[in-house]
C-alpha cells in the first residue's frame, strides 16, 4: 500500500493578478517559521499566474497545481488549455471534476473521467472532486452520489502515485452550514471503502 501524503490545497478560483507573487512570498515565510512535516502544500491559481509564481513557489517548496485542464492535447479549442501545456509551466497536479465546474460548465462524471485520463497522459496528479448538493446531502443520497462519481470519475491505473479524490462538500459553500468532523470521516471512509 502506497504511503498517503496529507495535501493542503489553496484553490484561487479566479483571484489574484500579478501583485500575488507577495502572497506566496508570505505564504514561503510562514512555512519557513514552522513548516508541517511530511504534508504538500499545493496552490491552484489561474493559469495567468503560473509561470510568474512558478520561482516564488519553487523557492518556499509549495506545488502548483492547475485548476482545470482540456481533455485534448492540443487543437482548436480557444480558450482552453491541455494538461502538457500545464506540464509545461509547471504545475505537479491539476484539479478535474469540481464542483463548480460541473454546475456553472454542466460538466459531468464522463468529462472529469476524461480529463483525469488527460492529466495522467500528461505524467501530471489528478485531483478528482467529488461532493453533493445540499438538496442531494438533505435527501440523503451522499454516499451513493459520492460513489457513483467516484465510480465514473476514477480513471483506470489511477493509484496515489498519481490520483487524490478530494471530498467537496458542496452543500457547506456559502450556505452557513459546516460540516462536522463526523460528516467528513464518513465521506471519507465511504471513498476509501469504494477505492
Amino acid at each position: 500500500m502506497a504511503k498517503i501524503t496529507p495535501i493542503i490545497a489553496g484553490n484561487w478560483k479566479m483571484h489574484g493578478l500579478g501583485s500575488s507573487v507577495d502572497q506566496i512570498d508570505a505564504l514561503g515565510d510562514l512555512l519557513a517559521r514552522g513548516r508541517p512535516k511530511n504534508i504538500e502544500i499545493l496552490i491552484c491559481p489561474p493559469f495567468t499566474l503560473i509561470s510568474r509564481l512558478e520561482e516564488a513557489a519553487g523557492a518556499a517548496a509549495i506545488a502548483l497545481g492547475g485548476q482545470d485542464c482540456h481533455l485534448a492535447g492540443s487543437g482548436a479549442h480557444t480558450g482552453d488549455i491541455s494538461a502538457e501545456m500545464l506540464a509545461d509551466a509547471g504545475v505537479n497536479y491539476v484539479i478535474v471534476g469540481h464542483s463548480e465546474r460541473r454546475a456553472d460548465h454542466s460538466e459531468d462524471n464522463a468529462l472529469a473521467l476524461a480529463k483525469a485520463r488527460a492529466v495522467h497522459r500528461a505524467g501530471l496528479m489528478a485531483i478528482i472532486c467529488v461532493g453533493e448538493s445540499e438538496a442531494e446531502r438533505d435527501a440523503g443520497a451522499t454516499l451513493e452520489l459520492v460513489k457513483k462519481q467516484l465510480s465514473n470519475s476514477l480513471p483506470e491505473g489511477a493509484t496515489a502515485e498519481n490520483t487524490v479524490v478530494a471530498y467537496e462538500p458542496v452543500w457547506a459553500i456559502g450556505t452557513g452550514r459546516t460540516p462536522t468532523a463526523e460528516d467528513v470521516a464518513q465521506v471519507h471512509g465511504c471513498i476509501r471503502q469504494a477505492l
